[in-house]
């Protein structure tokens, strides 16, 4: 009869043992995984803010002679519109010349300028803007 305790207390220890050792790793396994998951979002926000890159394929053109600004979009919808504005007696000008932001976040945009010299321009969306780049018109 004492044995039958005994070995049904060890049986029952050794149990409640393996319970709370795994219930011990499942909260240590749990706290990682919430510093990953802010992680993410920290990444996910930093995505999230607009951004917009611009390259003309020259820096110098003739007057009226084609050339393309292309660049990749972060945080617009794919089907955005993104627009070319010259920089003209101080103000920003919007020019006809936009394209739509592909799926990938990347556009290209054929150009023309009449205006001859320095062209201050950049791409728009909304209220996101390109760094500004130049094209001089010969």
């Amino acid at each position: 009869m004492i044995s039958k305790r005994r070995s049904l207390r060890t049986a029952v220890v050794g149990a409640l043992g393996t319970a709370s050792l795994a219930l011990a790793g499942t909260a240590m396994a749990a706290t990682p995984a919430a510093h990953a998951t802010t992680a993410v979002v920290a990444r996910q926000s930093q995505a999230a803010k607009p951004g917009i890159t611009a390259t003309p394929s020259v820096t110098s053109v003739r007057a009226w002679q084609l050339f393309r600004v292309t660049g990749k979009t972060t945080g617009l919808k794919a089907g955005s519109q993104v627009t070319l504005q010259q920089k003209q007696h101080g103000k920003w000008v919007g020019l006809p010349a936009s394209t739509p932001v592909l799926h990938n976040g990347s556009y290209s945009l054929r150009v023309k300028l009449g205006l001859k010299g320095k062209n201050d321009l950049r791409i728009v969306s909304g209220t996101t803007a390109s760094p500004v780049f130049n094209v001089t018109v010969r």
